[in-house]
């Protein structure tokens, strides 16, 4: 188990991840210019019938744009927390981010962190908020879900968040597909050995992480770099996942609470989740 640990406010839940399987599908669309990220998004994924997915997102612009970063807590309840809106003049060009899609109370949601230019050069990260944030020039989506399973945005009793957690669903028809997993790793546990767990409990010999959106305890990359703050937003850029742990390789993308970008690939048993980590496993 990682040392770095979070104190939450609620009862620490019995089941460390939480993941439902399904059979996974895999769609490319293009977002267009004039709706909000959310409902561009929900268009989209409302062709398909996809209750829970995750999405890579790439190039296109937003404007207007409105985005959280990382934050320490400030009410002496919450183990970390999100800074004030920010609102950068014109449009923001983006350049890669992750999202997941699911439900909050019964209506399309989605959970983005990105990396993005801003109009003035300056290059950014962090949280997205997709309902007030509008396209305006095309984005190219990947996205990678299934039927089975529903990605609801909740109440979390352990860390005093809304926060996604997968729930079961029936699909309209059979599907042909990879089996795929749709998890959520809560706090304090290592990114890296509970991806694992989560393919041993469903047996799978190992998988390939679609996207993924959560947040580190800070980071220990494997060139021997570190990041040691505790709130940070973070996105999945590549990932293999082994059950046995021989083969697993994850690398991510972070912005700390000072706005710092790092890149790299993770060091296992050194990475814990701060508040959540959303994660679509497609078996090899």
């Amino acid at each position: 188990m990682p040392e770095r640990r979070l104190q939450q406010p609620g009862t620490i839940a019995a089941e460390r991840f939480e993941s439902l399987e399904g059979v996974g599908r895999k769609f490319e669309f293009i977002l267009g210019p004039g709706l909000s990220l959310n409902a561009a998004i929900a268009r989209q994924l409302s062709k398909t019938n996809l209750k829970a997915a995750a999405l890579i997102l790439e190039g296109g612009a937003f404007a207007p744009f409105h985005y959280l970063m990382p934050a320490l807590s400030s009410d002496g309840y919450h183990a970390a927390w999100y800074s004030e809106t920010f609102s950068p003049a014109g449009e923001t060009g983006l350049l890669n981010g992750n999202a997941t899609f699911g439900e909050r109370d019964r209506t399309p949601f989605i959970h983005c962190h990105a990396l993005w230019v801003q109009q003035d050069g300056k290059r950014c990260g962090g949280h997205i908020l997709a309902h007030e944030t509008i396209i305006s020039r095309p984005i190219r989506a990947t996205a990678w879900g299934v039927e089975e399973v529903r990605m609801v945005s909740e109440p979390d009793e352990e860390t005093a968040f809304i926060l996604f957690h997968p729930l079961p669903a029936e699909p309209l028809a059979a599907t042909t597909g990879t089996r795929t997993v749709i998890a959520r790793v809560g706090p304090n546990e290592d990114i890296i050995e509970t991806a694992e767990a989560i393919c041993r409990k469903h047996g799978f010999a190992g998988a390939t992480l679609r996207g993924g959106v959560g947040s580190l305890i800070g980071a220990r990359y494997a060139d021997g770099s570190t990041v040691d703050d505790i709130a940070t937003e973070v996105f999945v850029t590549q990932g293999l996942v082994d059950a046995h742990s021989a083969g697993t390789h994850l690398e991510i993308a972070m912005v700390d609470t000072k706005g710092n970008i790092t890149h790299g690939s993770l060091l296992r048993g050194e990475n814990p989740v701060c508040i959540t980590f959303e994660l679509c496993l497609e078996e090899a």
